[in-house]
């Protein structure tokens, strides 16, 4: 067996994040743009089976585009089974660790628990989940969701991205079958447990000074398309009292958005992308679509703040002579964690200080259905979905080796015979 002195650099999450530090850069925006379906996923996608290959782990890929690569134990039983993991697909323009830090520490604490010899009492798993960010087709943790029954295939399938394609065109072209998307109990009996260590975003352990934290809860947040319709006409021959344009009505919507937000303790109010149709400089736009993210860690605040803006977005467009049009495209409630299993990590990790996040993740939507717990890794600048994300090499390392330990405190040890 290689002793971890003279491991590859590849066996150190900075090592496997360095391998992959030049898929999907995005030289217009800065940072990574890895959409599912993407040369850069796909790419990511390979690298991953590679690496659990290399491994010895046993690595199948379901009907929902979630690779599983598993550690077996001596019968071969595949139940009750510890998952770690997360997601290799970005954000436009996002960080290097958000997603690709979890799935790396996964990785390394494998071959931790390797080089201590452990065997282990209960099959163990990598989980790569797809479209986690939602950034192609609109509906974050679009895996998890169909894993678990929370989106409906048929809406699945239907889901277009922003030149139009559909899920399941681009699925079948990636080698994918989207007939066969949607729940899976099957997989989800054999799990037992889910532990997703995922790069902190926010400021939190900078300030406790502690590399990595347990998490509480997930605050609840959902995202909704408002479109602003109007009349589109020329730019130069259009008076101003004669318009009807849908880009003023947004951007008073926009920043009533703000406005409304802040009446609200806590809540989180994000337009991150924008979309006048048809888009010409010297057209008047004939509608504004805007997509809205809402965070809150009380369900029914976030409902009252969605009623809110909807009633203002009304009145707004009414005063510009434009209507409104608003709906949901994905909504999850808060998460609390499983306290039993975070009671357990709070054990293995004593040092670790416990943190609630205001960011979604795939070990929210398995919460509903197997207990699931988050660890996070600090991040000094507090900055995500964006190049400025930053996770230091120690603090990687030391995300691992916590993540190692709480594996094989959930895991157990088989009896050894002989």
């Amino acid at each position: 067996m290689t002793s971890p002195a003279t491991k590859p650099a590849t066996d150190t999450v900075s090592g496997l994040m360095r391998d992959i530090s030049g898929v999907g850069t995005d030289s217009r925006r800065g940072g990574y743009s890895r959409p599912v379906f993407s040369n850069a996923e796909t790419d990511l996608r390979s690298w991953f089976i590679e690496q659990a290959g290399r491994r010895g782990l046993d690595v199948t890929t379901d009907n929902n585009g979630i690779i599983w690569a598993w550690w077996d134990t001596a019968t071969g039983t595949r139940k009750d089974a510890v998952v770690t993991g997360s997601h290799l697909d970005s954000v436009p323009g996002g960080g290097e660790y958000d997603g690709p830090l979890g799935v790396a520490s996964a990785l390394v604490a494998v071959d931790i628990l390797k080089n201590r010899g452990l065997r282990p009492r209960k099959p163990l798993a990598i989980a790569v989940f797809p479209e986690e960010e939602g950034s192609r087709f609109g509906v974050a943790c679009l895996g998890s969701r169909l894993l678990t029954g929370a989106l409906d295939p048929n809406k699945a399938r239907n889901l277009k991205d922003a030149d139009g394609n559909t899920y399941a065109d681009v699925a079948a072209a990636n080698g994918q079958d989207p007939r066969f998307i949607g729940a899976d109990h099957k997989t989800l009996q054999q799990l037992g447990m889910f532990v997703e260590l995922h790069v902190e975003q926010g400021r939190g352990l900078i300030d406790l000074r502690q590399p990595v934290a347990i998490g509480s809860s997930i605050l609840g947040h959902g995202r909704w398309k408002l479109s602003v319709a109007g009349q589109g006409n020329h730019a130069g021959t259009t008076l101003m009292k004669d318009r009807r344009d849908p880009m003023i009505a947004a951007a008073k919507i926009m920043i009533g958005i703000r406005d409304t937000a802040r009446n609200y303790k806590d809540a989180r109010a994000t337009v991150g992308r924008m979309q006048p149709v048809p888009g010409g400089t010297n057209v008047i736009a004939s509608r504004v679509d805007m997509w809205i993210d809402l965070r809150h860690p009380r369900d029914e605040v976030t409902a009252a703040l969605v009623e809110s803006i909807h009633l203002n977005a009304q009145v707004i467009a009414a005063e510009e002579g434009c209507t409104v049009s608003f709906g949901a495209e994905s909504l999850s409630p808060t998460v609390h964690f499983d306290t039993g299993l975070r009671d357990q990590l709070r054990t293995l990790l004593p040092d670790a200080p416990v943190l609630d996040t205001g960011a979604g993740h795939d070990a929210g939507v398995l919460a509903g259905h197997i207990p699931t717990a988050m660890l996070f890794v600090r991040n000094p600048t507090g900055i995500s979905h964006s190049p400025e994300e930053l996770v230091e090499d120690a603090d990687a390392e030391a995300g691992a080796r916590a993540l190692a330990d709480t594996l094989a405190g959930l895991v157990g040890e088989a009896r050894r015979l002989g």
